[in-house]
């Protein structure tokens, strides 16, 4: 934490602004990765919480803790049966069979398969249970094993007390990381900090895991195109979680798929479809979408894994998310900056033009079209220039929003590198009648502009004879307020006075020194040096008036160079 609060400040409270290369917040980034994994399964999800927060931190750091997987070893069976069995007894009597190798493992949690007797269990009521596929003897002729299988998810031992005391450490941390960051900065670490306490309470309680994928999955219901394990009420509970164990491989898996013969486009344009529906339409999404979460079917259909990170989208927040897809499908980018302002995800004091800009070119590059590479030169100058001035921030309830956007379109992008994620979303707004509809709310919105303007036009002649009469009577003021937030007048003062100050210091030196005065004129000479020394100072502090153009997100050149290795 004082390494990055020194990369802003060169003495911490006080000086000079820095700017950091790469390589530094690199090498920092890694210790911080270390640090993380020593620490626990708390500081693991805090880390790869902060991956998908580019509102946070640098570019170098994102990039780092992207690779941040659940890298815990497995607990002990003897602790994991113990769990199992204090939720529903003996695990002899409620199952099967069950298999004591973990086939995944996680910070919180790891899974195991088993099976149990489909007639004696007591499945979710979405849609009756798991779907009608083969099970048991007859999918192997009359000799494997009986019952339906299951993926049962075990919470780990004791994880309560250590996530809380960590909780603690965080809370008691953040008032000194706030101290050394700015403004947006800070409103974002609060949110996060907020945002992470209750999420990883949320995910460590499988009775609300299992409520959001049973809803999830009715909203699926008779959708072919995907699959949605369904939930053994009768074998879970707030530590356990008994789903329907479904195969497939997984979906970064390109040789695999290609061998079975599986439309990789096909499969990433159902993937974006299924995140938009559940964003815009159903308001309840599932928001850990990696690759380890997600599989394909040999039928091409997608299988859905964990739902222990999944969130809901208010109403408010959802009509936005409409009005800036359709924005970005209409290329508007007033319309974009406007969404973001109103969602309070982009500051109402960033420079908009810069930021126009920036959504062309982000829009241009995410269709694959040629980017104007001097232009981008350009805009990538500007951002370097002003690498902290960060207007973007996010609100707690779009943060979770903002990460399955980032990782669905990864996603979908390995999947098939030609991949228009706009066009995809474009299709889908229109089928859903959302353009439409956006275009019956502007003529409306149109209407209604036409009508105030009417009325605008009728007060308009009494109170321009008002003020011509005020005039005709020398009774009129002008008032004029100067907005100056970076003191630029100040600043030109400042160097207005050293220039004055100089000028009569060399004067002073040199009568000094003609009327016989060597050592007056020593002094005025040291004076002069000194007044050279701050007005050059004034020169080179960085940004002094120019204007200070307010976007980070530098991933324009770095993806565009990552596309054409």
């Amino acid at each position: 934490m004082l390494a990055y609060a020194r990369d802003r400040r060169r003495f911490l409270l006080f000086g000079s602004r820095r700017q950091v290369d790469p390589e530094t917040h690199r090498e920092r980034a890694e210790v911080l990765l270390e640090s993380l994994l020593t620490l626990g399964p708390t500081f693991i999800k805090l880390g790869q919480l902060l991956s998908t927060r580019p509102d946070i931190l640098p570019p170098e750091y994102i990039d780092v803790l992207s690779a941040l997987q659940d890298e815990v070893p497995p607990a002990e069976w003897s602790e994991a049966k113990r769990v199992l069995e204090d939720e529903l007894g003996p695990v002899e009597e409620r199952f099967l069979e069950f298999d004591t190798e973990p086939i995944s493992g996680a910070s919180l949690g790891q899974v195991y398969r088993a099976r149990i007797d489909p007639d004696a269990a007591e499945w979710d009521g979405s849609d009756g249970g798991p779907a009608a596929v083969p099970t048991g003897p007859e999918t192997t002729g009359g000799e494997g094993p009986p019952g339906q299988e299951v993926a049962v998810k075990i919470r780990r031992p004791d994880i309560e007390p250590l996530v809380e005391a960590d909780l603690r450490v965080i809370r008691w941390s953040l008032p000194l990381v706030m101290f050394f960051v700015d403004e947006s900065r800070s409103f974002s670490l609060e949110n996060l900090a907020d945002e992470f306490s209750r999420t990883i309470r949320e995910e460590m309680n499988y009775e609300r895991e299992a409520e959001m994928l049973t809803e999830i999955r009715s909203n699926f219901a008779g959708d072919d195109r995907f699959r949605i394990p369904a939930v053994a009420e009768s074998h879970s509970g707030p530590r356990v979680l008994t789903m329907e164990y479904i195969r497939g491989t997984k979906i970064n898996d390109l040789e695999e798929l290609e061998r079975k013969g599986i439309d990789r486009t096909r499969v990433a344009e159902n993937l974006e479809r299924a995140y938009l529906q559940m964003i815009m339409d159903d308001g309840v999404f599932h928001a850990d979408p990696h690759p380890g979460n997600l599989a394909v079917t040999d039928e091409g259909r997608i299988v859905f894994y964990d739902f222990g990170m999944s969130g809901r989208v208010d109403p408010f927040i959802q009509e936005k998310i409409i009005e800036f897809y359709v924005a970005v499908a209409n290329r508007d980018i007033d319309g974009i900056l406007d969404a973001l302002i109103e969602m309070g995800t982009l500051s109402p004091e960033a420079d908009r033009g810069v930021m126009a800009e920036v959504m062309e070119l982000a829009i241009q590059d995410a269709r694959g079209e040629t980017l104007d590479q001097y232009r981008v030169r350009g805009i990538v100058g500007q951002i370097e220039d002003s690498i902290y001035e960060f207007p973007f921030r996010l609100p707690k309830n779009l943060a979770l929003v903002l990460r399955v956007a980032t990782v669905v379109e990864g996603v979908c992008v390995t999947l098939d590198q030609e991949f228009d994620f706009i066009s995809t979303a474009t299709e889908y707004l229109t089928e859903q009648g959302y353009r439409e509809e956006s275009i019956r709310r502007y003529v409306r919105e149109s209407a209604e502009q036409i009508r105030e303007s009417g009325e605008s036009l009728t007060r308009i002649a009494p109170k321009a004879e008002g003020a011509l009469d005020r005039l005709d009577r020398d009774d009129l003021y002008v008032r004029i307020g100067v907005e100056d937030s970076d003191d630029v007048f100040a600043k030109f003062a400042k160097r207005l006075i050293y220039g004055m100050l100089l000028t009569m210091s060399v004067f002073s030196m040199g009568v000094l020194y003609a009327l016989g005065a060597p050592e007056a004129s020593v002094v005025a000479a040291a004076f002069s040096l000194v007044v050279v020394v701050q007005l050059y100072r004034s020169f080179r502090k960085p940004k002094s008036t120019r204007a200070r153009p307010q976007f980070t997100r530098q991933n324009l050149r770095q993806r565009r160079q990552q596309r054409e290795e």
